[in-house]
């Protein structure tokens, strides 16, 4: 099987479309698939091919159809399906989210290269996509100042995210319950329940759920400004779980009642208990994210510079 993110990626996207189809449905033809997902339709062939050998389609009287649906086993994961310059932001975010440096260091194209095994063409390319989320700014002879993870910028953020995230919620009570996003979404809430019954000993099993509520619901915008845009948001999470240890459990046992608030509301397609439970979460969320960020500042910045 191809190993590079665009066949990995269009794998992913035709599972997607699988999911919303009925057993023994024909798929679209491959010039269909190839518009589709804009990719060639060498790929596709070799997507289809790849979906025959798993079991999800099979030849029937010249036609590919669904032998089964998809589990969510099935898919590659996320960070497999994107390319090595997107690999280079994640990992730009992760570094300074680790606190590496802080507030006011300069950085250059040449360092950031040097830092992530990467020429300096990728880092100019996709320096300006933190410039437009306002974590750096250009300065003069190639430098970028980091402005850092402030209070103000949490609080910015946070309110583009609550916007993003109804929108989104709309969107997912819009599909079928037979779709996929549907069937991952029964799944996350029976491990929430899980979790709840054994939060006490797999509270550190928390993250992985959370972003995958939320990236499950974000999804279904088909919105490319709010898919990119929660990548900034799980790497936040990330940055919350790692600075704030303090009662991580009883937070997480917190979370996981207001995520079932959430999923039972759109479960129900219930918008006024989406939008009541959803501004819930994500207060509560800001929240922690504010506190991880005041004890943040109390710590020095550096290599060595991480929490206890």
């Amino acid at each position: 099987m191809k190993g590079n993110a665009v066949y990995k990626r269009s794998y992913n996207g035709c599972l997607a479309m699988c999911g919303s189809l009925p057993l023994g449905a024909e798929m679209p033809s491959e010039n269909e698939l190839s518009q589709a997902l804009a990719v060639s339709r060498t790929t596709i062939r070799t997507v289809m091919a790849g979906l025959e050998t798993a079991g999800i389609l099979r030849r029937e009287e010249g036609a590919r159809r669904l032998a089964r649906h998809p589990e969510p086993d099935d898919a590659f994961p996320d960070m497999q399906t994107v390319s090595t310059s997107a690999t280079v932001e994640r990992r730009f975010l992760e570094w300074i989210l680790d606190g590496h440096i802080g507030p006011g260091h300069l950085l250059t194209a040449a360092e950031l290269a040097r830092q992530f095994g990467t020429s300096t063409t990728i880092i100019r390319e996709h320096l300006p996509h933190f410039q437009h989320f306002g974590l750096i700014e250009r300065r003069p002879n190639s430098a970028w100042l980091f402005k850092g993870v402030t209070p103000a910028f949490a609080n910015e953020i946070y309110e583009v995210r609550e916007m993003f995230e109804l929108r989104a919620a709309r969107s997912f009570i819009e599909l079928p319950e037979e779709s996929a996003p549907w069937r991952r979404m029964r799944t996350i809430e029976a491990e929430h329940r899980a979790l709840l019954e054994s939060v006490d000993t797999d509270y550190g099993r928390f993250p992985d759920l959370d972003e995958r509520l939320h990236r499950t619901v974000h999804e279904t915008a088909d919105n490319r400004f709010i898919k990119d845009f929660y990548d900034i948001i799980s790497m936040l999470f990330h940055y919350n779980a790692q600075w704030d240890a303090e009662d991580e459990k009883q937070r997480t046992f917190t979370a996981l009642t207001e995520h079932l608030a959430y999923i039972e509301a759109l479960l129900r397609r219930d918008v006024r208990a989406i939008d009541r439970a959803c501004r819930q979460h994500l207060k509560t969320a800001r929240s922690n994210l504010l506190r991880s960020i005041d004890l943040r500042m109390k710590v020095p910045v550096g290599p060595d510079a991480s929490p206890a």
